[in-house]
């Protein structure tokens, strides 16, 4: 398993373990990660499972696709490091990966 760290906007951390295959935004549903609210189910129509991919991760996630930074115009509070949790498969390199959650979903 994959262990993936969800930091909200307060500080507070929830560390969980990741099947590789799923999503990033599959796994914080099923561990009940605060901040993640995922209204399309993952199809990438909204912009509700955002996240902020801690600084040393981004290379290794890698960047959104052009469909996913489309999504993005929605989010809120967009950085650099945005992505759409639904956009990112688990996979055994991400062990470890920390990610933070907006003060609020679009």
């Amino acid at each position: 398993m994959v262990k993936i760290t969800f930091v909200s906007f307060t500080g507070s951390s929830s560390t969980v373990e990741a099947q590789p295959g799923a999503t990033v935004m599959e796994t914080a549903i099923k561990n009940g990660v605060p901040g993640i609210e995922a209204e399309c189910g993952g199809a990438c129509a909204c912009a509700t499972c955002h996240v902020y991919v801690d600084e040393a991760w981004g290379e290794i996630v890698g960047p959104p696709t052009a469909m996913e930074e489309d999504m993005l115009d929605f989010g809120y509070d967009v950085r650099p490091n945005s992505r759409l949790s639904c956009q990112i498969k688990v996979r055994e390199e991400l062990d470890g990966l920390v990610l933070q959650t907006p003060e609020r979903q679009a």
